[in-house]
């Protein structure tokens, strides 16, 4: 019973660090995120982590981007 209840309370806390991960807000609206809108949201991010994530070297993170470093631990959820 111990294990059903520690597994469910982490289920549960994984989903709510998800639905925090996804609050990067595009304040300017230009569809992609800067920097400074990542750092909104994840203030200990890196200018070199920033251009990890930015795969394609644009200066700018898309949402496709965004995901893969949620989903590879890049950024923390």
């Amino acid at each position: 019973m111990n294990k059903v209840m520690i597994a469910a309370t982490a289920a549960l806390l994984g989903v709510a660090g998800m639905a925090v991960a996804q609050e990067v807000a595009d304040t300017d609206g230009d569809g992609v995120y800067s920097m400074e809108e990542l750092m909104a949201a994840y203030p200990s991010l890196t200018p070199e982590t920033f251009a990890l994530i930015d795969a394609n070297g644009d200066g700018t993170v898309d949402s496709d981007e965004l995901t893969a470093a949620q989903e590879a631990g890049t950024l923390a959820n």
